[in-house]
């Protein structure tokens, strides 16, 4: 399994038998569009895979927003069983079978770190997390929204965003205080992975 990052063999093994139960699952369930698989590996994985080395190293609790068939939130969880065993990591998503399914990923997979809140965002009691990503969820003023309830104070999150991440930070703008920077993505020339903090209204 090829990533954009060095990776133990036992992590290059967790990866391609998660890409192989997301493969079997996928009929039932569409974790994913059906015409993305046969790139599953740079398209989904190696994309997820890019946000870990944007956290803090010292980042002892990930969440991931609306997981839907893991990413980023379980290809997180892979890297940090070898190279971050002390974060652990919380994927909420509201859809039950798609719950079910990172449930059961995590387990064969044999991630002791990983919790599935199987909750709507809103709804989920708050994470207080030091890294909180999302990835093709919402428009980032709604982000921004979910992030003061499940962010910690002095958090990182990490959205990645397409071709159009200028506008959409122009609508945030409108409502919402940050810091933020701009990371070109390593799988997509059109695409940023924006790293936000000190999040406030205005």
């Amino acid at each position: 399994m090829t990533v954009t990052r060095d990776v133990p063999r036992e992590t290059s093994e967790r990866l391609s038998a998660y890409a192989a139960l997301l493969r079997k699952w996928n009929p039932a369930i569409n974790l994913v569009s059906r015409s993305t698989l046969k790139d599953l590996e740079t398209r989904h994985i190696a994309d997820s895979a890019q946000l870990f080395d944007l956290a803090p190293k010292n980042a002892a609790h990930w969440v991931d927003l609306g997981s839907g068939g893991g990413f980023p939130g379980l290809v997180i969880a892979i890297l940090a069983a070898d190279a971050a065993p002390q974060m652990r990591v919380t994927l909420i998503e509201s859809d039950l079978r798609k719950a079910t399914f990172l449930r059961t990923a995590a387990r064969e997979l044999g991630l002791e770190n990983t919790n599935v809140l199987s909750q709507r965002i809103e709804a989920a009691p708050p994470q207080g997390a030091d890294v909180l990503s999302a990835r093709a969820l919402a428009p980032l003023t709604d982000l921004l929204s979910f992030a003061t309830r499940h962010l910690a104070p002095d958090g990182v999150a990490l959205f990645p965003k397409g071709a159009r991440h200028d506008q959409e930070l122009e609508a945030a703008l409108a409502t919402w205080r940050f810091t933020v920077q701009k990371i070109p993505s390593t799988t997509d020339p059109q695409a940023v992975i924006l790293q936000i903090g000190g999040i406030a209204r205005v």
